[in-house]
C-alpha cells in the first residue's frame, strides 16, 4: 500500500494533503510518509528472516526519519565520519553502527574506532594495516569485515555499479586470501568477516544469487586457508519502483513500466543460500525504505511552448534532485491537483542555468499552469542529501507527516545561511 493517494482528485499523503503542506511551508520542498517507511522496514524485516538490518544513511539522513527506524530495530550502514555523527545522535548504539567507503581518512577510521562502532569494512590491503596501526595508536581493537569485489554485473546504471573487477570497490577475491589470512595475525584487528555490495537499484534476483553463491565457496575457500569468520555483510541494493508509482484514470500510463524487487522473492533466493555457511547476516538497504516514502514538491514558475519543444518550468531542480541529470534517472511527475484530463507532452525543467537542469525530457502530464502544485514521487532516496547550494539556491524544507500530524524536521536554508561559513577577508 502507497501512502500517498488521490481523493477526490486531491493527492495525499497519509491524512493530510499536500496542497496544505505547499501553502504552509512553501516550495520546493521535500515531504515523507512515517506510515510508509515503517510499512517498507517491516516488510523488509518480517521476509529477512534472524538477520541484522542496517539502513543505510546516504540514502537519506535526516535525524527523524533515523530515529524511527533506529526505534524498529534498524542498525545503522555509514559511509563517512559525519553519518557515524549523525547516526549516534540520532539514537543509534555503537554496537548498532558499520562504517564502509573505499577512502576513509585517518581522522574518521580514529573517531569510528574511539566511538567503539560494531564494524569497519576494509576495502584495501594498505586499509588493513592503516586501520591496525591507528587501532593500536589508541590502544583498541578494530572490529573488521573485509569487502571481496566478486566481478558481477548488477545489470543496473553502471554509476551505481559497485561490484564488477573495474569498480573501484573492495578487493579482486584472488588477492583478499591474504588479506583475509593477514587480519587474523595482526596484533589490533578482530576479523569477523566478509562483506560484498553489488550495486544499488537492482531490479533481478539473479546477480544476487549468484553473489550469494559465490561467498559460499568464497569461505569455504578461506576455511580450506585456515581463515574462520563469522558474519556475512551481504550489503543492499534492492531496486524499486519508479514508473507509474501511483495510477489514476486521469494521469498518463507508462506502457514501459518498470520491475521492483519482492524482497519475500529475494529471501527466498538468498537466505538459503547464506544459511549454510552458519554465519550472522547482515543486509544494508537504504533506498528500499525511504525512497517511495519521500516526494518532492514544486511549483510550476512558467509554461514556455517553442515551436519544437513545451516546457514547463518549476521551482525543483537539480539542486535540489540531481538524479535526472546525473543519471537520467526517471521519476513519476504527477501534479497536485487533477484538473485537468487534457495532456501533453513537456519538458519539465528547473530555473538552474544548466541545460541538464531537467526532472523530465518529453514527458506525458496532465495539462498545468502557472501557480499550480506538481510532485516528483519516489523521491525519498538520494534526494536531499545530494542537494547542493549551486547557483546560491537556498537548500529546501523537510516535512514529516504522521497520519493527519505533520512535522518540520528541517528548516529551509536563507540567504543568511549561504554566507554563514564564510569569512570576509581584509583586502
Amino acid at each position: 500500500m502507497l501512502h500517498f493517494y488521490y481523493k477526490s482528485d486531491e493527492l495525499y499523503c497519509e491524512g493530510v494533503p499536500i496542497r496544505k503542506i505547499a501553502e504552509e511551508f512553501g516550495t520546493p520542498i521535500y515531504i515523507y510518509s512515517k506510515a510508509q517507511i515503517t510499512q517498507n522496514f517491516e516488510l523488509l524485516k518480517n521476509s529477512l528472516r534472524n538477520s541484522k538490518i542496517l539502513y543505510a544513511l546516504k540514502a537519506n539522513s535526516n535525524p527523524s526519519i533515523l530515529k524511527i527506524l533506529s526505534k524498529l530495530g534498524a542498525g545503522a550502514d555509514t559511509v563517512s565520519a559525519g553519518e557515524i555523527y549523525i547516526a549516534l545522535n540520532s539514537g543509534f548504539k555503537p554496537e548498532e553502527i558499520s562504517f564502509a567507503g573505499v577512502g576513509k581518512y585517518d581522522d574518521e577510521i580514529k573517531f569510528a574506532l574511539e566511538n567503539d562502532i560494531f564494524s569497519l569494512n576494509i576495502e584495501s590491503p594498505q586499509e588493513l594495516l592503516i586501520v591496525n596501526e591507528i587501532a593500536k595508536s589508541l590502544n583498541k581493537t578494530a572490529r573488521i569485515l573485509i569487502r571481496v569485489n566478486p566481478d558481477i554485473n548488477a545489470q543496473t546504471h553502471p554509476y551505481i555499479s559497485t561490484g564488477i573487477k573495474t569498480s573501484k570497490f573492495g578487493i579482486d577475491p584472488n588477492e583478499a586470501i591474504d588479506v583475509f589470512k593477514k587480519a587474523t595475525n595482526l596484533t589490533n584487528v578482530e576479523l569477523l568477516g566478509i562483506h560484498t555490495h553489488i550495486g544499488s537499484q537492482i531490479v533481478s534476483v539473479e546477480p544476487f544469487v549468484e553473489t550469494a553463491e559465490f561467498i559460499l565457496r568464497y569461505i569455504e575457500k578461506l576455511e580450506k586457508n585456515g581463515v574462520k569468520i563469522s558474519h556475512i555483510d551481504f550489503g543492499g541494493g534492492l531496486g524499486v519502483k519508479y514508473k507509474n508509482a501511483i495510477v489514476n484514470d486521469k494521469l498518463p500510463f507508462e506502457e514501459n513500466d518498470d520491475k521492483e524487487l519482492n524482497p519475500e522473492l529475494f529471501a527466498n533466493e538468498i537466505l538459503p543460500i547464506l544459511e549454510k555457511t552458519g554465519c550472522e547476516l547482515i543486509f544494508e538497504p537504504g533506498r528500499f525504505i525511504i525512497a517511495n516514502a519521500g516526494i518532492i514538491v514544486g511549483k510550476v514558475l512558467y509554461t514556455k511552448k517553442s515551436k519544437v519543444k513545451n516546457f514547463i518550468i518549476t521551482d525543483i531542480s537539480m539542486t535540489e534532485l540531481i538524479r535526472p541529470a546525473l543519471y537520467k534517472a526517471y521519476h513519476q511527475i504527477v501534479p497536485v491537483i487533477l484538473k485537468s484530463e487534457e495532456i501533453e507532452i513537456a519538458d519539465i525543467v528547473g530555473p538552474v542555468c544548466e541545460t541538464s537542469d531537467f526532472i523530465a525530457i518529453d514527458r506525458k502530464i496532465p495539462s498545468v499552469s502557472r501557480g499550480d502544485y506538481i510532485v516528483v514521487m519516489t523521491a525519498g532516496a538520494y534526494g536531499f542529501v545530494s542537494s547542493s547550494n549551486y547557483n546560491a539556491r537556498p537548500r529546501p524544507a523537510e516535512i514529516l507527516i504522521d497520519g493527519e500530524n505533520y512535522y518540520l524536521i528541517r528548516e529551509r536554508e536563507t540567504f543568511e545561511d549561504l554566507l554563514s561559513k564564510t569569512l570576509m577577508t581584509k583586502i
